[in-house]
Formats: C-alpha cells, sequence, structure tokens
C-alpha cells in the first residue's frame, strides 16, 4: 500500500469515528439542562370541605396589627378548605364574632404557612392561583425566614413573590424586605398586565445564592442581588418557610369599601418547589 493510500484509508477511519460520535449525542442531549427534583409537591387533592394538609401547612390565627388589617384569621377549613376539584380556596368573609386590634372584628380570613414542616433554600417556588378583586383586598404568596424565632423580623429576611393589592388590578409586586430595607422602604417592582383577578396565573422565584429572578406565567420582570441594597445586608442565603393568605384591608391597600364583593377567594391550584 503506498503511503497516499494509507493516509486517504487514516482520514477516512478518522471521519467515520467522528460521526459515529457525533451521531450518539443529538441535539437534546447536547444541550441538556440539569434535571429539576421536586422536593415539595402540594396539589390540593382531597375531600372538598376538608382543611389543608395538616402534615404540611399551619393555620395561623388572630388579628394583625403590625399592618393596620382588618381581619381575623381562623383555624380549619371555616375560611381556608379544599374544594374537593384540586384547589385550596382561602375565603375573606364580611362577618364578625372576633376582638381585633382596632375594637369587634369585621371581617374573617385565613393564612397558611410551612413553618417547621417544609423549609426551602434555593430552587424554583411557583404557585398558580387565582386572586380576589376588590378594594381593600391584599392577596400574598411569600416566603419568610426560618430563623424569624432568633433573628426576628426584618433581619430574618422575607421574599415577597406576589402581592397584589385591589386598587391595582392590573399589577402584581414582587418585593424582598430585610435589614435597612423592610416595610414601604422594601426592594421590589411591579409586574402589569391583564386583569389578574379575571383567571389563573402562575407566580414564582428562581432563587438561587445572592440572585432571585421573578416572573409571573413564565415571564421574567426583575432580578435582585446583593448590589442592589446599596451596601446593607443580603438576608437570603438560608431557609425558608411559605405562607399563603388572604389579608383584608390594612396600610397598602386600605379598607374595603360598599363596592367590594364579599366573600372574596383566593383559589390556589398548586404551589411546586423544584431545585436542580
Amino acid at each position: 500500500m503506498t503511503s497516499l493510500a494509507r493516509s486517504r484509508r487514516a482520514a477516512v477511519a478518522v471521519a467515520a469515528a467522528a460521526a459515529a460520535v457525533f451521531a450518539c449525542v443529538s441535539p437534546t442531549t447536547a444541550n441538556a439542562q440539569p434535571q429539576l427534583t421536586a422536593t415539595f409537591t402540594e396539589d390540593f387533592n382531597g375531600a372538598a370541605g376538608s382543611p389543608a394538609n395538616s402534615s404540611r401547612w399551619n393555620y395561623e390565627t388572630g388579628d394583625n396589627v403590625n399592618n393596620h388589617e382588618r381581619e381575623w384569621y381562623t383555624s380549619g377549613a371555616a375560611n381556608a378548605a379544599l374544594d374537593g376539584n384540586g384547589h385550596l380556596v382561602i375565603t375573606a368573609k364580611k362577618q364578625g364574632g372576633h376582638t381585633c386590634w382596632y375594637g369587634p372584628c369585621q371581617y374573617t380570613s385565613a393564612r397558611l404557612n410551612t413553618s417547621g414542616k417544609f423549609t426551602a433554600q434555593y430552587g424554583h417556588v411557583e404557585a398558580r392561583m387565582q386572586i380576589p378583586r376588590g378594594q381593600g383586598m391584599w392577596p400574598a404568596f411569600w416566603l419568610l425566614g426560618s430563623n424569624i424565632g432568633s433573628a426576628g423580623w426584618p433581619n430574618c429576611g422575607e421574599i415577597d413573590i406576589m402581592e397584589n393589592v385591589g386598587f391595582e388590578p392590573n399589577t402584581v409586586h414582587g418585593t424582598i424586605h430585610g435589614p435597612g430595607y423592610s416595610g414601604s422602604g422594601g426592594i421590589g417592582a411591579g409586574y402589569s398586565g391583564p386583569v389578574f383577578a379575571d383567571t389563573f396565573h402562575t407566580y414564582a422565584v428562581d432563587w438561587s445564592p445572592n440572585k432571585i429572578v421573578w416572573s409571573v406565567d413564565g415571564h421574567a420582570y426583575q432580578t435582585r442581588t446583593p448590589a442592589d441594597l446599596g451596601g446593607k445586608s443580603w438576608a437570603f442565603n438560608h431557609g425558608f418557610f411559605i405562607i399563603l393568605n388572604l389579608a383584608v384591608g390594612g396600610y397598602w391597600p386600605g379598607d374595603p369599601n360598599g363596592s367590594t364583593p364579599f366573600p372574596a377567594k383566593l383559589t390556589v391550584d398548586y404551589v411546586h418547589v423544584t431545585t436542580g
């Protein structure tokens, strides 16, 4: 065999080997995304009228003078129950029977959390919900630092994934609160779109060390990192628990008025947390 023939045969063999390797690595495999792991999957399956799963959720009770909210949060299924169709329905009612910070309570509602039962630290945290409408309504899906008992608020950190105040039917808000940037000084942004009470929407954060990205229906609209804090402490690199609630009134939304429909419902299809 001549040296030229040997060179040609070698070139063909190299090309064939390269083709075989390429055939084994499809474009899908080459561009594969990291596998996500579900760490919390709550689809609210159960009989109509049942309370939320007590192995995952706590019902908070009482009033909230800090925000000057007008409701009394109740336990059990009185104001937050499964509907039998895979939803948790948190219902705010114009109803007395309790004593609030301002005197006889005018409303009841519910606030649930996963404290002591599930803690997230980073990942994709998402809920699909249909929010209520009306002046004075304040639905929220948020995370609170699990060290609140020792660090206190706002040092523990708070991540508001979705808040809406009824006088802004076309806007939802995402905010972080921490030491030196809490309450009305929280750092965040609004996302404007349709009338959010008209149908279900998906609200989420993608949370990693030193970075949080907010999205609505898959559209990212805000990113926060320590660079946004002006030298203040980033309070979001530890465990947080989940909160769902429907407040009535308060400093931010103002009180309900004669146009506010009651009962008002926050309907939650699911809450999912994935990491990867």
